[in-house]
């Protein structure tokens, strides 16, 4: 891309993060222009900003407190703990190539529906589960059953947001942001939800969780229009559908997209720490798991304040790459001031902690979107959920091979475990490719 396009780029995604300008108080005016922007919104694009709130709700209500209850209900050591997360997040983003090659073959609404289904099935499964045999294979169905969903939603909200740019002139990013937003308030809702529910016990998390995707499920059976109706922008029946085997060959052979993907793998394996090493972190300190939820809840409302000035600022002043590169350096320095931090007692010994969370969501609010806005610049259309699946899948499997040295890392307790973690986004920060291209 030329300076004079990036430049361009970087003035949309400014324009799009901070929305438009007008008076009054910064806070009150970014509200209003959120609200404009939902309320002009086509019904599909509406339906998919609320499946993915609804969607986070069911999924955090319940894997922030899995770590505990396969540790300490279960008995499992914490190299196991760390394999059944790291086999969770690979089955589920590890194998979200699946569903993004089911999404460009299909369209989005047969592969949500089924992964609705299968999400439902895994979370009821895991409620009852006590052996190790069921815990894993119940926690892979969840993980494939976000594979599936996830990347139809994710994709096809891209198409929905480029069509709403082009009839209306709202930029996509304001769609994408809101998309985030809502998933981010999702987040925040569940954790919260989690803790009320663990009163309960596990098991009672786990079926509210399974009744969420069930609402999720009636919601796209009633509303979500199939290909038919051209409401879905995925290809149909006898349109010329992407061949996978092109569609694999160039993937593989786009340098600065492998290249986003190892970069983007960095920062997913240290978000993983949040439902690793946070709540052994949280359980060290304060002798229980009852803060864990206020840390994702404080995670989650910082990222909502935080995402549309802090985009702002980044868009107007740093490149991708280097909104990119300043996104996981934050990560990192979140993991060495939790080393740092670790023998002050502050904040009721949650200092480490509480520093962690604020600077993985920093990094967060800078990675995500600039990681989603450069996806178009690098493929086509039609292999758009090909390239969004692969993404996740490559990410996925980078967190698989790195889960159980980091659990196993983590039972030695202390800094060093945290200060190991901290050369991850590091070295993430060095395969930034170079630029996006148009």
């Amino acid at each position: 891309m030329s300076p004079a396009g990036d430049a361009r780029g970087r003035a949309e995604q400014a324009e799009g993060a901070a929305g438009p300008r007008g008076g009054g108080r910064p806070g009150t005016g970014r509200a209003a222009a959120v609200l404009r922007d939902a309320r002009a919104l086509p019904p599909l694009a509406l339906l998919l900003v609320g499946s993915q709130f609804a969607f986070n709700v069911g999924f955090f209500a319940v894997l922030p407190y899995l770590a505990d209850h396969l540790g300490g209900g279960l008995g499992l050591a914490g190299w196991l703990v760390g394999l059944v997360l790291g086999l969770r997040t690979f089955s589920q983003q590890g194998l979200f190539v699946v569903g993004g090659t089911l999404t460009d073959r299909f369209g989005a609404r047969p592969v949500v529906l089924a992964g609705c289904v299968l999400r439902i099935a895994g979370f009821c499964w895991l409620g009852f589960a006590e052996g190790t045999a069921s815990v894993i294979a119940s926690v892979l169905l969840i993980g494939f059953a976000a594979a599936l969903f996830s990347p139809a939603v994710e994709t096809e909200i891209v198409r929905q947001a480029v069509r709403h740019e082009r009839a209306s002139g709202t930029p996509r990013t304001r769609v994408l942001a809101l998309f985030s937003v809502s998933g981010q308030a999702g987040t925040l809702v569940g954790p919260l939800l989690g803790s009320l529910l663990l009163l309960g016990g596990f098991r009672a998390a786990c079926l509210v969780g399974a009744a969420v995707f069930a609402l999720v499920l009636a919601g796209h059976l009633r509303l979500m229009p199939g290909p038919e109706s051209r409401g879905d922008s995925g290809p149909r029946a006898g349109e010329g559908r992407p061949r996978l085997r092109e569609g694999v060959r160039l993937l593989l052979g786009d340098r600065r997209f492998l290249g986003l993907c190892l970069a983007y793998s960095g920062y997913l394996l240290a978000y993983n720490q949040l439902y690793l090493a946070l709540p052994g972190e949280v359980e060290r300190a304060t002798g229980s798991q009852g803060a864990l939820g206020w840390l994702l809840a404080w995670s989650s409302v910082l990222y909502i304040a935080a995402q549309f000035p802090v985009l702002s600022w980044a868009a107007a002043r740093l490149s991708r790459r280097a909104t990119l590169v300043w996104g996981l350096l934050l990560v990192s320095l979140g993991f060495a001031s939790a080393a740092a931090l670790t023998p002050v007692g502050a904040l009721g010994g949650l200092l480490p902690s509480v520093a962690f969370v604020t600077a993985l969501t920093l990094g967060q609010v800078l990675i995500v979107p600039t990681v989603r806005a450069w996806l178009p610049d690098l493929v086509d259309d039609a292999r758009l959920g090909l390239f969004t699946g692969a993404l996740s899948s490559l990410s996925g499997l980078v967190v698989l091979l790195g889960s159980v040295p980091a659990g196993a890392l983590l039972d030695m307790g202390g800094p060093v475990p945290w200060l190991a973690l901290a050369a991850v986004p590091l070295a993430g920060a060095a395969l930034v490719p170079r630029g996006p291209r148009s």
